[in-house]
């Protein structure tokens, strides 16, 4: 049992420890941040709906199929830059793999582009 209270020991500390900051920190923010509402701070967002309506407004799909579009787009560049930077310690499946994933890629944004799901009309 001394062994399992050594290894997890540290564990646990710093789980406590992390529990108490956090806790400390969002009281500090509620007893200490000053509360001033201004027709500025309670205005519309960049999305330019504004806040005060109902719930139940239709909303366009067409923002989802952007952001879902935008998200796969992004991975992409996140897995193209690792790749090229070790691209000299690679082997040709390395290579080959890349390949395929960037015309699968390809493959989906003339999809998107042959739907339709580009334009913004």
């Amino acid at each position: 049992m001394t062994l399992f209270y050594q290894e997890y020991s540290n564990i646990f500390i710093y789980f406590l420890v992390s529990i108490c900051l956090g806790l400390i920190i969002l009281v500090l923010s509620y007893s200490v941040s000053v509360y001033n509402p201004d027709a500025e701070k309670l205005s519309a967002y960049e999305c330019g709906f504004e806040p005060y309506e109902d719930a139940r407004n239709v909303f366009d799909v067409r923002f989802y199929i952007i952001a879902i579009l935008f998200l796969v787009f992004d991975l992409e560049a996140a897995f193209i830059y690792p790749w090229c930077a070790s691209f000299s310690f690679l082997n040709t499946g390395a290579f080959w793999g890349m390949i395929d994933f960037i015309f699968e890629l390809v493959c989906g944004l003339v999809y998107a582009w042959v739907i339709g799901a580009l334009e913004w009309e």
